[in-house]
């Protein structure tokens, strides 16, 4: 293969690669993630593994950790303020949050790849309502294996015990939350 064809190769896996960002034609710049095709895939009880454990600060500073929500549904989404995907999905969590309420589901994001800057702006901006862990880089990578580090957004439903119940890969939707946190709640607290 010459250079020349070795370099139009690399561009076009690099395109390929590349296709599901955007600007969400809202003026932001999307960088380096791949968004998902919105694929649910649920885990059943008896192959999940150990509880989720991610602790860290807030992006208003407060401490945060997932074990202290243990015993109901955890609705976790990883999400960053540039992301078109995100921004789309941002009103289907708060609508998702609103519908079940507190004492059925808790729901955290955790905020990846920005600026305290921008991710309090986006917060402001889509009014969330619930708390975003800040990243700074290593609460991401605590979620190896369950969330891969360029796939924005992901929403994790976490089971009562913390154990990963399902994954939606790509922006999610009010009415899928809503299932996937019920479907947790059908089945029996141990």
């Amino acid at each position: 293969m010459t250079r020349h064809a070795r370099f139009a190769a690399a561009a076009l896996a690099t395109a390929a690669l590349l296709g599901g960002c955007s600007s969400g034609g809202d003026g932001g710049a999307d960088r380096g993630y791949v968004s998902g095709d919105s694929a649910v895939l649920p885990v059943p009880p008896d192959e999940r593994r150990e509880p989720v454990t991610l602790a860290g600060q807030t992006i208003d500073g407060a401490p945060l950790d997932l074990a202290g929500l243990r015993g109901r549904p955890v609705v976790l989404n990883v999400w960053r303020s540039d992301c078109a995907p995100c921004r789309k999905e941002a009103g289907e969590l708060k609508a998702a949050a609103t519908e079940l309420g507190e004492r059925n589901a808790s729901f955290v994001g955790l905020n990846t790849g920005d600026q305290l800057a921008s991710a309090k702006s986006f917060e402001r901006r889509f009014a969330v309502g619930y708390p975003s862990l800040f990243d700074p880089g290593d609460l991401l990578i605590s979620l190896r294996g369950s969330v891969p580090p360029n796939a924005l957004p992901t929403t994790l439903v976490l089971d009562r015990q913390g154990r990963i119940a399902a994954r939606v890969s790509g922006a999610t939707t009010r009415r899928t939350v809503v299932g996937l946190v019920q479907d947790v709640l059908k089945e029996p607290a141990s």
